[in-house]
């Protein structure tokens, strides 16, 4: 066997298909969330992950579908942290959104996309604007029952409509900090502002004093915070 035989550098392993559609995903998340879906191109997708334009399309087929992909990554890394991977119920759901707001406040990148495309979904023909509008529509269910099932501990019986008013104002309260908190994080203290909010819509609600405590929660990674060297 030659010397340089001996000295050859072995071949890089290349990353397995679940692995690089992750990467694809985060990179993704990145171009969408800092110059929306029409702006952000495929090409700008693919130079952070170190691939080609047909590569990406290779992996998810098409621009669209991989908004959709990033939308559904969104969510997932939202109950990531819960036993279980899915939203709870009742008390629980209202500490689980205190504790996304304060997770949120260090993954930037992932705000900055469900903000963008949120938004964008809301011009005409944008390929976002159904999943957006159910994701709305579940997260009003979710969080109405939440309401209904406090109301029942507590004995409270509540006026037809008021627990899906209470869903809309918690929606509304928590993408309207988050673009504050984008624009302006100093002023924003997104966790503390998120729990008083709800704690405020909760007791107009009941009628009595809510209070929403919770648990430290471990760091999670911001995929959207940086590009890859």
């Amino acid at each position: 066997m030659s010397e340089a035989t001996e000295q050859a550098a072995p071949k890089t392993k290349r990353p397995t298909r679940a692995h690089r559609r992750e990467e694809i995903l985060a990179a993704a998340t990145r171009v969408f969330g800092s110059k929306g879906y029409h702006q952000g191109s495929l090409v700008d997708v693919a130079a952070q992950v170190g691939i080609t334009h047909a590569g990406v399309l290779h992996h998810f087929g098409s621009k669209d579908k991989l908004l959709w992909e990033v939308l559904e990554y969104r969510d997932r890394v939202d109950v990531q942290h819960l036993e279980g991977k899915h939203i709870p119920g009742g008390m629980d759901l209202f500490r689980h959104l205190v504790t996304t707001a304060r997770l949120n406040a260090d993954r930037r990148g992932i705000v900055q996309a469900y903000a963008v495309l949120t938004g964008e979904s809301v011009t005409d023909g944008h390929p976002a604007s159904s999943w957006v509008a159910h994701r709305f529509s579940v997260l009003r269910g979710e969080i109405s029952q939440a309401v209904l099932t406090i109301a029942q501990e507590r004995d409270v019986t509540l006026p037809d409509g008021e627990a899906e008013r209470a869903a809309n104002s918690v929606i509304a309260l928590m993408d309207g900090l988050q673009l504050q908190w984008l624009l302006d994080p100093d002023a924003v203290d997104l966790a503390e502002s998120t729990r008083f909010a709800i704690e405020s819509i909760l007791t107009a609600t009941l009628g009595s004093p809510v209070e929403i405590t919770v648990a430290v929660t471990v760091e999670v990674t911001d995929p959207g915070a940086t590009t890859p060297s």
